[in-house]
């Protein structure tokens, strides 16, 4: 298993706390290894194998657990009979009708330390929130960063090959089983992936009868990550393609992916004003190569390719992303975190005039600011704003 101990470090921050750790994420990202590697910790600290229960709810041995009445039963039947400790590790749990309340009981009636995974936001809404309000922490996790990816590779930061490392992980993606995968199948798998994510966290799991709107409105987002779109916008296009659908439905749609984790939505944020516009949005995909692979390997859209994998980065180092706006400009990320705000700029390459640093001089605080490049430029700032070459930003150990 690949170790994730950034991941592994937060659920053990956690341990034996009354907070259950709910583990969330786009499906194959990792959160199964995470919870595996989770109770290996756990065995190296000592604790008894008996009192650690763990549950696929996707595996075969488990697959007919799916309501709350057969989980219980079935929880009696792996409890030991003293009165230690019990880990509780459950893996995709969300397939389990009434769920939230068996895991409610157990924190009540219990000595416990409870993880669960799933691969749909919607599990942290509702009854979940209101039995175990301000009783959950969220781990969301996400494929592998950069530097996770070239410690799997077994590729040091330092070497010559980081560059050309680097246009494979913005090609295929991150997922870790695409990462460890020969070449010759990478593109097969993104396509199991895809059609694993869409099937199941979406089609299946909302009762969508006819795939081909939704298919079709996932080529767009795909086609079209870092522009600016709007519902109407959207419906319109799908229409001119020859894909009759409605407002009602292609929101409906939106908002399904963006529960399975598939793509963001991201608000545009009036710096000046400071307040949020309810005009267009921006909408980007999970992993790089889900899109590609999503749009038919097209190459092209370079700069959009950019700003979607900065914007992944940026989610995974627990900021808040904003796309900004003062007056008619527009700043790619306003990125904020705690006390901290950072103003972004994303370009391919330099343009030969400095639109995108006055972009950024335009704001008059004081918080950092930066552009983020493509392609390697030899030039350390403009205007004092820092010029940063993408794979460099990428190992940073902050943003």
């Amino acid at each position: 298993m690949f170790q994730r101990p950034k991941y592994l470090q937060q659920l053990i921050n956690f341990k034996d706390t009354d907070f259950i750790k709910v583990i969330t994420g786009v499906r194959r990202s990792g959160k199964s290894v995470l919870l595996m590697l989770y109770k290996e910790y756990l065995l190296s600290q000592k604790i008894a194998e008996d009192h650690i229960i763990y549950m696929n709810f996707e595996s075969f041995e488990y697959q007919t657990i799916t309501n709350e009445a057969k989980l219980r039963e079935k929880l009696m039947e792996l409890m030991p009979k003293d009165q230690e400790k019990i880990y509780f590790l459950f893996d995709e749990i969300q397939v389990v009708d009434g769920w939230q309340r068996v895991i409610n009981g157990l924190r009540v009636s219990f000595a416990s330390d409870i993880v669960v995974t799933g691969s749909n936001a919607k599990m942290l809404s509702g009854e979940l929130a209101t039995l175990l309000s301000g009783r959950y922490i969220e781990i969301l996790i996400y494929p592998l960063s950069f530097r996770e990816f070239l410690t799997a590779k077994g590729i040091d930061e330092n070497s010559r090959q980081v560059d050309r490392m680097y246009l494979e992980y913005e090609k295929y993606g991150a997922f870790p089983s695409v990462v460890i995968a020969d070449e010759g199948i990478k593109d097969t798998i993104l396509s199991g992936i895809f059609d694993t994510i869409v099937l199941n966290d979406v089609a299946l799991r909302a009762g969508v009868k006819d795939a081909t709107v939704l298919r079709t409105l996932i080529s767009f987002l795909a086609d079209n990550v870092g522009q600016l779109v709007n519902t109407n916008k959207i419906v319109n296009t799908l229409k001119n393609e020859g894909v009759d659908t409605s407002i009602h439905t292609v929101s409906r749609y939106l908002e399904l992916l963006e529960n399975a984790y598939l793509f963001y939505r991201v608000k545009q944020y009036d710096i000046r004003g400071r307040e949020y516009l309810r005009t267009n949005g921006k909408y980007f995909i999970a992993d790089s190569g889900l899109r590609r692979n999503t749009i038919g390997r097209k190459d092209g859209n370079y700069s959009n390719r950019l700003e979607n994998l900065v914007y992944i980065e940026l989610l995974r180092r627990g900021y808040t992303v904003d796309v900004g706006r003062i007056d008619t400009k527009e700043i790619d990320f306003v990125a904020r975190k705690l006390d901290e705000t950072i103003y972004l700029q994303v370009a391919y390459e330099l343009p030969n005039n400095t639109h995108e640093t006055d972009n950024l001089l335009n704001i008059k605080d004081n918080y950092r600011k930066m552009v983020i490049t493509g392609r390697y430029q030899d030039v350390e700032q403009v205007d004092g704003i820092p010029i940063i070459y993408i794979v460099d930003w990428l190992l940073e150990d902050e943003a």
